[in-house]
This record gives C-alpha cells, structure tokens and sequence, in this order.
C-alpha cells in the first residue's frame, strides 16, 4: 500500500460541487494551483498528484472515506455531497481509497483543506456614466452608455453566514455627493419582504436567508441612488438574481401503485404500461433528470427478468418469453427513479411499485371429465333435461376463454336434443326440444365436441379430451289417441233433419300393445251432434242451422274425445268442422222498420230495402209491393223501385194527417223456391218545416225529452223561484223587526236615552233633531279658520279628531220642540255672561265655577212642578221616560 497527502484549498463548498480529482498512475509527482468558480462570491482552489502510470487501465475503484461528506466519481472527481464549512473540516482530512479488483493491489492517499490566502473578492456594479453632449443650440444633454448587467448567480439553501453579501452597487457621483442606495422589487419591499438588503451607504447588497429555487427561481430588483435629499441622482438599473438549482428533492412517483396488464404468452417486447415522476429540481439541469429501472421482480419465474424498462421514458416492456396466467397470473415490480441522469453515487432516488396482470387468452381447450356420458327420458316429453356434461378448462372462470360450447358432430339428424350451457358450472345440458317417439327409436348414441366461446390461439389445438359419447335411453310411456286427420271437415246441406249421420270420427292408439278405445262429446255448443262411443259414429239430434249464432263463416265446430285403457289412461281430442251450404230457408225483411214522412207530399220519400238472413242467390235482388189489404194503403203510398235492393216510399195523396202508420210491404227473395214475407214498416207522419224536417212535440219527444221529463223540469223551476221569493220576504220582515224592536224597548230597559256626549257642553242628546253647530258663533267659527298654527286657547278643545258615534234615526216631534231650542239659542247668543265658544271647551279642569246660568232658565223661571209633562206621553216611548219623572207621579 502506498500514500500520498493532497492539499485542497475551500472556504465553502455546495453539494455535488466538484473539491479535487485524483490523478493516479503518471510518471512524477507534481503541484497544481485550480479555481472553480462556484457561484457569484464563491471559489474552490485544489491542489493534485499524479503517480506512476501502471497500466491498470479501467479496472480502478474510488471509495471516499468520508461518504457522507464527499462522493468520488469513476474518473476520480471529488464532489461535496452537502454544504461544507472550513470549519467543519479544520484539522481533518479526507480518505481516497483505490483498488485494483484484478492485481488485489490499494492505494491510500489522503487530501488535508487550507483557507485560501486570497480574500473573497465581492463584485462591484456601477451605475453607468453618461456623457455630456453639446448641442447646436447650445443645450447640454447627457446620454446612457449602452451596457447590461449581467445576473448574479445564487446557490439556494446555502448554509453560509447571513446575511450573505452578493454584490456592491456603486455610483461615480459619490465622489461628489454623498449618496444613498436602495433597491426595491419582489424579495426588497415587496413580498417576500426581507430577503435582499442593502447597506444605504456603502452599497453592499446582501441575502439574509436561504432561498428556494422551487418556489422563485429568480428575483427583479431595480438599484437607486438618491443624496441626502431624496433628489435621483442615477436612473435606476434592474438586477437580476438566479438562483442557482441544487439537488435538494427526490424525484415523485405519480402513484405509489402502478397497474398494468398484459396477455399471457406476449411476446417479448410486448408492451405493459408507462411510470412517470417528477422531480421539483430545475429539470434542465441534471438535478431534475430522471433514470428509471426495475430493482426487483417478484416471482423470478419463469426467470429473473421478464420486464425492462426504458430508463427515460419509464415504458415497460416485455423482454422475454413463457408468460402463463395458469403458472404466474400477477408479476410484482420495484420501480426506481433517481435524479442526476441517475448516478447512483451522489443522486436521489425513490421507488414506486408496479403489478403487471396476466391477461387470460384462450390457451387451454375444456375436455370432458369422462370419454362417455348416460341417460335416460320418457318418450314424447320435451324441455327436459337428461344428462349434464362435465369439463374442466384451465383458463380463468368467467371469461371467453374458460366458456365453454357444446356442439353435437353426430347422432341427431332431426335435431331432437340441444345442449345449452350452464353459466355459472359450465356444464352442458342435454336437453330435449322435440318430442321423442319410443316406437321408432329406443336409443340414441351423440358425439359431442367442447369448445369455448373464443377460438385457440395459434399454435393450440383441441385435444382428444374435447370429445364425449352420449347414450341416451328412451322409456316407453302409455301415449293418447290420436285423431287422423285433425281436424276432420265435412260439408253439409243445412236443414239436416235429427238422426242423420254425418261421418265416422275414428283415432288410432301409437302404442303397439292392443287397446280398446272409446269416443266422448267434449265440445258442442249448439248440441246438434252425438258420437257412438264404440264406432265414433257421428249422427246429428237436432236440425242444423246455418244462420245459428254458433256459425262462423258457415263453419261449426265440435269436439271429441277418445280414450284408452292402459295404464294410466291417456286421452286425446279431434276436432270436427262442419262447412254448412246454404238453402232458402230465411224470408225477407223491410229494413228499417221506421221511418219518418211530412205531411205533405214534397218532400216526403223514404228509400228502403230488405235483409235476408241467407247468401246470395237466396237473397237479393228483392221483389217490392204494397198489401192490398187495407185498401187505404194503395191510396195513400205508393212505391218507386230504384234498383235490385231498393225502393222509395212516398205519399200518393196531396196530405196525410199527422200520425203513426203501419204500411204492409210484400217482399219476394230470389231463390231457386222463392220466399215471400209481409213485413210491416212504421212510418210516423209529422209537420215539416222548409228543409223536410219534422217540428212537432212528437220530433222533441223522440230526440230525447219526454213529456214527464218536461213537466219536471218546468215543477223544479217554479220551486226555485218560489224559495227566492220566500228568501226575500223573510230579509224584509226581519229588517221590519229590527226597526220595530228599537221603537217598542221597554223604557226601563232602554239606556241610551242615559248617555249622553259630555264632551262639547250645549249639545244635548245625539238622538235630537237639531244642528249643533248652530250652537257655535260664526265669528268664532271664522276666527278658529285663520287662526295660525299652534296657537291655540287655553280653553278651548283639543284640535284631535272627534270620535264618531252611530248616528241613531230621530224620531218625530213636535214643532214646539224646535221653537223651543231656536229661542235657547238665541238667548244663549245675547247672553254677555256666556263663554263665545260653547262648544269647544275643555273640560279637563272646569275651575270653581261657572259663568253660564241653569238650563231651566232657558224656558221658564217656575219649577217642575208647576208644569205638566203627561202630554210628553203621548209622543212616543222615547218622551215617555221624560213624561214619567216631570209628570208628578210618584211611581
């Protein structure tokens, strides 16, 4: 083992910053001074050896002896896996250790760290000078010299001393004014506050914390230089800050869980799926570029690798060949992704994982778990299950390629058997769809093939197992009659008397063992026939109508059974249809049997035919004619034929009394024995208006309304009207009442004679019939118009509205009573003691006394009882309370 000692130079050093690289294996020893500019304010001086060259070539290793601190590439380079302080370092050095794997041989060589001599040199901006030009008018302007500052480079999450300075910001006035600086823009004076600050004085701009590149990557700032008057002396200049990208985030998987599928049997290079992260470093830098690969692959079957990935993209793919769902049906991978182009020495790294399914494909063809299948059903029984058919399909359950189709190759040319498939077992059922006849086959022997709902895939083929025999044994069972033919059809005359024979229905048993059989009525509905129950002789009971409700389209059908005697009985049923031609054996008919003419002849014509209840040529064209009997019918009618099936009937007469008619008509068929029938057409006879319609009661009536129906409406009218009448006079009377109760209350029940409006003095009762206001004098009543608002007596009644009371309706007097009140007034009006306003006092507070004489002096100067009041009496009960207590009765 040889040693050797190297000197590097570092003040501060950033992670993945190159420190030093190691030259082994030259011809001589020597010393070399380097500066690797790090960033803005920040050098690295190192110092190398090289040894002897010994031809080792590529098979050298580096190993750090210090991991944590510092990385060495395979070239040799030193990088600084963190931020590293002289003083973190002082007195220490860093370990290299390099082996030759092939010769067994290692070097040691140790590298020791000085402050650099040279101090760290900070730039220096300077604002531009501008030069003074004359111009032609004598003016003097200055212009910009035409230059940009370059950006200063930051690293983020420096561990240096803050704050940290970064540049100095100088102008070429200070020499002749004392300046002051200032930089504003986000990171200054704006948010985030606080990050950049500059010495006023001596321009010294400086960071005061770590930045982070993935939250601003640069920053704007402008520099200003005022005096100490706040006066611009320099225009402003923008400054740019970067910061520099360091690898401070591990890369981030999109999902922690990647799910992927691909088909069994893919071939290699199939694709899987895609993973992808992200990075929050500067993808432009190898900070931010990813490498991908598979760490691991569980199972390792059927080998260690049968996926890659593309270290780039993330794409998997398939890389080799033997997948197969029945052995391996799920593959586990570990993903990884690093950063720094992903060197795995000083990159971040993170893992995801990825589960690849195997897709099922249609690899195994179903075989049947027996060579042969048996069983067994009745004779003539359909939608019957006889057997199942088992298979076993290594495929998975549920899809394309595990369902299975059973195909019968032989041994049912009819097509007697189908063979659905159960889709929850998969098994196949062998089903009869037609009825199977025990007579003319015992046995069935069918080859069936399994297959499945999807074709093999290439390269697969169906196995000698895919194939079944099916024996399948008939039981013979006892089977109905049956009717040959059914149904049976024979054409008949009508009119067939009772006791004729029509045919012989017979059936015949399938069964080869001889069997009695015996025939029954089952369905008759007009109960014409009868069946020999030995023979199945057919003879009618009754004669056959073919104009019978239960013809249709001149066919009647009946139906019959016949039965054996096996074991069970079985039965079946025929039916018999009897076509029934037709003979005249139906008159004919006048259609319609009413009608209605005017009274007088124009217009007054009815057009009318016949019915016949048998076919043509029994029926039309009809014969027409009037009855000779009465012998009023040819006077009054007469008849105008029209065509084979209609003539007009019309009056013959100039008018005919309004009436009900019964006009006999003759109608004769046209059958080969013609038939003759008078039939009766009722005509009614009616006044007519000038459009040839009927208006007389008899029309109404027959249009709906009756006479009984009319009188009833006409009695609910008059019972209406008188319920409103009654409702009327019972509103009046009680109004009368209402009236006449006021004016006969019992006098000692009567109150309001009692109370009285005490509010304006003068008025008396409300129920008296004079004006008050005459009460009031005209020039009080004018002066209370003009009078100005807010002023107001002392005396005088509030100016709120007065409470309106119920007038009541005043009762005759006497005109006394009126000249009676007029000479009150009118001495109130001359009376120099009385108040000039009567009728608006306030009475809240009347003082000790008053100004105005007694009411009774108002008419006589003699008392009560001098004068008679039984007069008062006599007008009316509401004097009568007045007659009472001045009358003198002591009652």
């Amino acid at each position: 083992m040889q040693s050797f000692v190297y000197s590097s130079c570092i003040s501060n050093a950033i992670p993945c910053s190159i420190v030093s690289r190691v030259f082994l294996c030259l011809s001589h020893t020597h010393s070399i001074s380097l500066s690797l500019s790090l960033s803005l304010s920040l050098s690295l001086s190192l110092s190398a050896v090289s040894f002897v060259d010994c031809g080792r070539g590529s098979g050298l290793r580096f190993e750090s002896g210090d991991p944590a601190d510092f990385r060495i590439g395979a070239d040799g380079t030193v990088y600084a896996a963190r931020t590293l302080h002289l003083s973190e370092r002082k007195g220490q050095s860093l370990k290299i250790r390099m082996k030759d794997a092939e010769a067994q041989e290692v070097w040691l060589t140790h590298v020791s760290f000085t402050l650099p001599n040279t101090p760290k040199q900070v730039p220096e901006i300077v604002f531009p000078w501008r030069s003074v030009v004359v111009g032609g008018d004598g003016s003097v302007s200055r212009v910009k010299r035409d230059w940009v500052i370059p950006p200063i480079n930051v690293p983020e999450n420096s561990r240096g001393q803050f704050p940290e300075e970064l540049v100095k910001i100088r102008s070429d006035r200070d020499k002749i004014n004392t300046l002051r600086y200032s930089v504003t823009g986000p990171g200054a004076d704006q948010t985030p506050t606080g990050l950049f600050i500059i010495d006023p004085i001596t321009g010294q701009l400086s960071v005061t914390k770590p930045l982070d590149r993935e939250q601003i990557s640069n920053f704007h700032l402008r520099a200003h230089a005022v005096d100490i008057n706040g006066n611009q002396m320099e225009n402003p200049i923008d400054i740019v800050i970067n910061v520099i990208d360091m690898n401070d985030n591990r890369p981030e998987f999109s999902h922690q869980i990647w799910n992927g599928t691909v088909d069994e049997g893919a071939k290699p290079g199939s694709f899987v799926m895609t993973v992808t992260a992200q990075d929050k470093d500067d993808p432009n830098t190898a900070n931010g570029m990813l490498r991908y690969k598979i760490l691991s692959q569980s199972p390792e079957s059927p080998s260690t690798n049968m996926f890659t990935i593309n270290n780039k993209t993330g794409k998997i793919i398939t890389v080799a060949a033997g997948l197969d769902r029945e052995k391996v049906s799920q593959y586990t991978l570990i993903i990884q992704a690093t950063d720094m182009e992903g060197n795995p020495m000083y990159g971040l790294s993170n893992t995801a994982t990825a589960i690849i399914r195997l897709l099922d494909v249609n690899d195994n063809a179903p075989e049947f778990t027996r060579e042969t299948f048996h069983g067994e059903v009745p004779e003539n029984r359909v939608n019957v299950i006889v057997t199942n058919l088992t298979v076993t399909d290594k495929d998975k359950p549920g899809t394309p390629a595990w369902n299975a189709v059973y195909r019968i190759t032989s041994g049912d040319p009819t097509g007697r058997f189908s063979i659905p498939t159960d889709p929850t077992t998969n098994e196949g059922l062998i089903t009869v769809v037609k009825p199977i006849d025990f007579e003319m086959s015992h046995l069935y022997t069918l080859i069936v093939v399994a297959e499945n709902e999807v074709p093999l895939v290439g390269g697969i083929h169906r196995t000698r197992q895919s194939t079944a025999t099916i024996s399948i044994r008939i039981i013979d069972v006892n089977e109905s009659p049956n009717f040959d033919p059914n149904p049976k059809q024979v054409k008949l005359d009508e009119g067939l008397p009772a006791g004729s024979t029509l045919t012989t229905f017979t059936a015949h048993d399938p069964d080869r063992q001889g069997q009695s059989i015996r025939y029954s009525k089952l369905f008759d509905p007009a109960n014409w026939l009868e069946i020999d129950p030995n023979s199945g002789r057919i003879s009618t009971i009754t004669l056959l109508d073919r104009e019978s409700p239960y013809v249709r389209n001149n066919l009647y059908n009946a139906t019959f059974m016949a039965s054996d005697n096996g074991i069970p009985p079985a039965s079946g049923t025929g039916t018999l249809q009897i076509y029934l031609l037709d003979i005249n054996d139906n008159a004919p008919r006048v259609f319609p049997r009413e009608a209605e003419v005017c009274e007088r002849p124009e217009p007054n014509a009815i057009n009318i035919t016949a019915v016949d209840g048998d076919l043509s040529p029994n029926a039309g064209p009809f014969a027409f004619e009037l009855a000779i009997r009465p012998s009023d019918v040819r006077r009054n009618w007469t008849l105008t034929r029209l065509s084979g099936e209609y003539v007009q009937l019309s009056l013959k007469i100039g008018y005919l009394h309004s009436g009900v008619y019964e006009v006999p008509i003759l109608i004769t068929d046209s059958g080969n024995l013609p038939m003759a029938n008078t039939s009766y057409l009722r005509v009614k006879v009616c006044q007519c208006d000038h459009h040839g319609d009927c208006v007389d009661m008899e029309r109404i009536m027959a249009a709906g309304l009756g006479t009984g129906a009319i009188i009833a409406i006409l009695i609910c009218i008059i019972i209406l009207l008188v319920l409103v009448l009654l409702f009327v006079m019972w509103m009046k009377r009680r109004d009368k009442e209402r009236q006449a109760k006021q004016l006969l209350i019992d006098p000692e029940d009567d109150v309001r004679d009692n109370i009285l409006k005490y509010d304006e003095e003068g008025g008396g009762e409300e129920d008296q019939d004079y004006d008050l206001s005459q009460l009031q004098q005209p020039d009080t009543l004018e002066h209370d118009l003009v009078k100005p608002v807010g002023i107001r007596r002392l005396d005088e009644r509030p100016l709120h509205p007065e409470p309106s009371y119920p007038l009541r309706s005043a009762a005759p007097h006497p005109g006394d009573i009126g000249d009676f009140i007029h000479e009150g007034l009118k001495a109130a009006d001359t009376d120099p003691t009385a108040p000039p306003y009567d009728s608006l006092l306030v009475f809240d507070y009347e003082g000790s006394g008053s100004t105005a004489g007694s009411l009774s002096s108002l008419h006589s100067s003699s008392s009560g009882g001098d004068q008679d009041y039984d007069y008062l009496s006599e007008w009316g009960p509401r004097f009568r309370k007045l007659a009472d207590m001045y009358g003198g009765n002591d009652d």
